[in-house]
């Protein structure tokens, strides 16, 4: 058994390494591990948490590591945030769950009006609840279908959508993502992304040149009539935060508008708050048809939503969208702690002082090394694409050295990219910037280990 540790924002906020890494009661985890979980079932760290909050994690052996990791960008607003806490214990102590389908409650209408308010554009929005971010993106495309009356759906290179048929079908990584797990959904296409550090003409033609092969894929192969929707991430996560080429959402945009096709922005790892704007779409001025969200928005709770033109979310027929968990009433109220979080707190311009941060220190660290080939990302997202010195050429053993120092060192970060060779940095908008700066000293050393 594990013992009890408080957690939340009363952790010492300190970096402290009191065994090896991983510890005694971290291993004996990981042997219990293997012997119940599936092999399938990985995780990017060998230690097992205990407590956390603030900007730091405390694992089971009592060592405290800087998380520059926020779960995957799920607890942006930090671990154990006090007004997550407060309203999801008060909401856990009224009633667990009714289900919305069955008898419904308040919490979900309140969620729903929050983010009909803080999406982009001002036309009439309704928003509908459920628990990840993949049942988001299917229902989306859903609510598209049902609209458009149209089959396809359109995706992008290097882009990550979820695991479940569809969504994983909408993915473009093969490996872990979708090797030896097909066959996969009929009617999704991809277009070429527009990534500025490995387009093969460079970055000055990107835009155009990306924009004209997806616009030609639409219009000469698939038929504008036929797409209901096109999927994209204002900022690409799984693929490496890849930062589209400037005016390219913006041509897909106008395109999407022109032939009638649903433009789906997916900001489940780049909404609320963590790229120093409510969503990352206005970053690049453009309103979205439907709006997908899930990671941060309820503090760790499993809650997603699809926010959208009213006209577009009233086509689905009575009982056609739903689940039993879907809005979870805790889970709801832990997404109105977020919200209270991020206005009280003024996290959006939090998430900008972290990334100039992020942004100041990778760079005097690539100014001593080859290895990092390109610093991308806005607000509180941001990476390094690691390459081999001389090249552009995907140095993967690079961003597992790095990883593994950093760990063994009492810091905690995430890797990323379809070529396994982006360290990506989401920390907590809670974490203090001597901390942050720790954290960044130690990913120092990695490098200078290289």
């Amino acid at each position: 058994m594990i013992d009890t540790v408080v957690g939340g924002p009363g952790l010492r906020q300190e970096r402290r390494l009191i065994t090896e890494v991983p510890g005694p009661r971290s291993r004996e985890l990981a042997a219990r591990r293997t012997a119940a979980l599936p092999a399938g079932l990985a995780s990017g760290a060998g230690v097992y948490a205990a407590a956390a909050g603030g900007g730091v994690v405390v694992d089971v052996d009592g060592n405290s590591f800087i998380d520059l990791g926020s779960g995957i960008a799920v607890t942006t607003v930090g671990n154990a945030a006090p007004a997550v806490v407060s309203r999801a214990a008060a909401q856990l102590a009224r009633y667990t769950h009714t289900c919305f389908l069955a008898t419904p409650y308040e919490p979900y209408i309140e969620v729903a009006e929050v983010l009909n308010r803080i999406t982009p554009g001002d036309h009439k929005k309704r928003t509908a609840l459920f628990n990840t971010g993949s049942e988001a993106l299917e229902n989306a495309v859903k609510y598209a279908r049902a609209f458009t009356k149209r089959p396809a759906v359109v995706v992008f290179d290097h882009a990550f959508h979820g695991r479940s048929l569809l969504t994983m079908t909408m993915t473009a990584k093969n490996q872990p993502y979708k090797h030896s797990f097909g066959p996969f959904a009929p009617e999704v296409y991809r277009a070429p992304m527009a990534y500025p550090y490995r387009w093969p003409s460079g970055p000055d033609n990107c835009a155009a040149e990306a924009f004209s092969q997806f616009a030609q894929l639409i219009d000469a192969q698939i038929g504008a009539d036929a797409v209901a929707c096109v999927v994209i991430e204002p900022i690409q996560g799984e693929g490496g935060f890849i930062v589209p080429a400037d005016g390219f959402l913006r041509s897909v945009a106008d395109f999407c508008r022109d032939r009638g096709i649903v433009l789906v922005a997916d900001e489940v790892q780049t909404g609320i708050a963590r790229t120093g704007t409510w969503f990352a779409s206005e970053h690049d001025g453009i309103v979205p048809d439907l709006i997908t969200t899930a990671k941060g928005l309820a503090g760790g709770m499993p809650l997603a939503a699809v926010t959208g033109r009213a006209d577009i979310m009233d086509a689905a027929h009575a009982g056609g969208i739903g689940g039993t968990y879907s809005g979870n009433p805790v889970a709801c109220a832990a997404a109105l702690g977020v919200f209270d979080e991020i206005d009280t707190h003024h996290l959006l311009d939090r998430a900008k002082a972290v990334g100039k941060i992020l942004v100041r220190e990778l760079r005097a660290i690539a100014a001593t090394t080859e290895v990092i080939g390109e610093i991308r990302g806005r607000g509180a997202m941001i990476a390094a694409e690691l390459v081999v010195p001389g090249g552009t050429s995907p140095n993967r053993d690079a961003v597992a050295a790095v990883t593994r120092h950093c760990q063994d060192n009492g810091v905690l970060t995430l890797t990323a990219g379809t070529f396994g060779n982006v360290l990506r940095f989401l920390p907590p908008l809670s974490i203090t910037d001597e901390l942050l700066t720790e954290g960044l000293d130690v990913v120092r050393d990695a490098f200078a280990q290289l």
